[in-house]
């Protein structure tokens, strides 16, 4: 497990974070290792800790115009870091999820197929956007939300992640584009 970004907060306190993160074998089914981040939302303080975290990646790279979270657990991590921001916050929905008209991209699953919509108009044309989710694995979803960006008129400046599982290629899936994660373990 590599803690690089949360090292900022100390080794001892980033460890602390990352016990806050549950994993649950076998869920939803064999041999998936889920990641259940709900411990660490009900912390205050280890949430707070995380927002500042992702905070510091991104004046790292020069700021944003807008965070956009990818449903639904990036809704969790993205919104108070938008306020943290003082900039505005997009869901990226699941298709079906937003009334008309709306931006969609298709994406290919391990098994089956999935689409991800932004309500048309939202974005200003050349905003610049950080993507923001809970866990990169694969990195299907990361690369839709991007493209969904940036078909609707956004630059995508960022993909930030708490966890990267990097045993699952998920970077691999994003070449050219800035991946950040806060902790990254190997599956």
């Amino acid at each position: 497990m590599v803690l690089d970004r949360l090292r900022g907060l100390g080794p001892d306190r980033a460890a602390e974070i990352r016990a806050l993160i549950r994993d649950v074998p076998d869920y939803p089914h064999p041999p998936v290792v889920f990641r259940d981040i709900t411990p660490l939302l009900a912390d205050g303080r280890a949430l707070a800790d995380v927002v500042e975290a992702f905070a510091r990646l991104v004046d790292a790279d020069g700021g944003v115009d807008v965070v956009a979270g990818m449903e639904a657990r990036g809704f969790l991590l993205g919104a108070p870091l938008a306020t943290r921001l003082g900039v505005g916050f997009l869901p990226l929905r699941k298709a079906g999820k937003l009334p008309p008209p709306v931006e969609r991209v298709d994406y290919d699953l391990e098994y089956g197929s999935a689409a991800i919509e932004l309500r048309t108009g939202t974005l200003e044309a050349g905003a610049r956007v950080l993507l923001i989710d809970d866990v990169l694995a694969t990195g299907g979803t990361a690369r839709a939300a991007a493209e969904l960006v940036e078909r609707s008129g956004g630059r995508v400046v960022a993909l930030a992640f708490l966890l990267e599982l990097a045993g699952l290629g998920g970077r691999d899936m994003l070449p050219g584009r800035t991946v950040e994660a806060l902790l990254r373990v190997e599956s």
